[in-house]
């Protein structure tokens, strides 16, 4: 990271920081070209690992990167706010951000895939009593993302 002073490092702080955050961009290597999709997700830290929950269609260009490339980057945003200055450069933007990257795999387990899905429902709603019926897990794809590399950075 070029601004150290922005560096983010409590891990506490990061976890709520990407607790935060409304949507996490997962961005993949296409041939010789970047491909990045918004996601909804949740969020877990297990066995000290943190993971990442995405869902979606099980077809798709997404998935067949996914499946293919077995790594990803991701990218969350949030606590945007903009500060006017007397001129052009002297304005500034304040925000709160953590990128990384990570090993990607498809659940397929339907145990494993219910409780990802639990994740990703209780971020956005606070809630963890929900069902998934049989036929809903087969028509849908979960992934995991276990993060390997991160960086959090706040410009307050």
């Amino acid at each position: 990271m070029r601004r150290n002073e922005h560096e983010l490092t409590d891990q506490e702080r990061i976890d709520t920081l990407i607790g935060s955050c409304q949507v996490c961009r997962l961005g993949f290597v296409d041939g010789d070209r970047p491909y990045i999709v918004p996601l909804n997700f949740g969020y877990a830290r297990e066995g000290g690992r943190r993971i990442f929950y995405f869902h979606g269609a099980r077809e798709g260009r997404k998935m067949d990167l996914a499946r293919r490339n077995g790594t990803a980057g991701f990218e969350l945003d949030t606590a945007h706010e903009l500060h006017e200055g007397d001129a052009a450069c002297s304005y500034s933007f304040r925000y709160q951000s953590v990128i990384g990257s990570g090993t990607v795999r498809e659940l397929t387990d339907p145990e494993e895939k219910r409780r990802a899905l639990t994740c990703i429902m209780e971020h956005y709603t606070g809630k963890t009593d929900w069902e998934f019926p049989d036929a809903a897990l087969g028509r849908t794809a979960v992934l995991a993302l276990t993060v390997e590399e991160l960086a959090a950075k706040v410009r307050e």
